[in-house]
């Protein structure tokens, strides 16, 4: 009896596995999600809901911000930016560039992802960098004509465990 409760629970678990690992794939595009986007556009309505009737709540006024697309339906991505404000938003507002913005004031980027090595420039908070290359604990950015390495955990727009070539 207790060998079928356990093959039972056994089930349960890979189905709740699959269901899981299911829901983290948009519906509409099969991509993971949450995953990280950009700002295609200069300005983009956020409306309350993913069709054209849905009332604009506000608008992002910043090409190139990094936002998180939580959800997707449709032609729409449900997103939200660093401080979680967001909405539903016309896919073709939106591009694959990714980018970061920058969470410390004046934060160093390095020549390589060492705090040892040479400085190459110092960027102000708020700034939005490209993303390039990811290691554990270290991103390249570029911004302004000027690149570097900086820590992961001092950007907003990569996820903690993400890497890139």
């Amino acid at each position: 009896m207790a060998i079928r409760h356990l093959a039972a629970a056994a089930a349960s678990l890979v189905l709740t596995a699959t269901v899981c690992a299911a829901e983290s794939r948009g519906p509409v595009t099969n991509l993971p999600l949450p995953r990280y986007v950009s700002m295609k556009a200069a300005t983009g309505n956020v409306r309350r809901g993913p069709s054209l009737t849905h009332k604009i709540d506000w608008v992002f006024k910043r090409r190139g911000m990094p936002l998180e697309i939580t959800a997707e339906y449709g032609h729409w991505r449900r997103v939200q930016d660093r401080d979680g404000a967001g909405g539903w938003v016309h896919y073709a507002l939106l591009s694959g560039v990714r980018t970061v913005l920058i969470e410390e004031d004046m934060l160093t980027v390095h020549a390589r992802p060492d705090t040892r090595a040479p400085v190459t420039a110092a960027f102000e908070l708020g700034v939005v960098a490209r993303l390039g290359e990811c290691e554990p604990d270290w991103c390249e950015i570029s911004a302004g004509g000027y690149s570097g390495w900086a820590p992961k955990k001092k950007l907003w727009g990569v996820a903690p465990d993400e890497l890139r070539e």
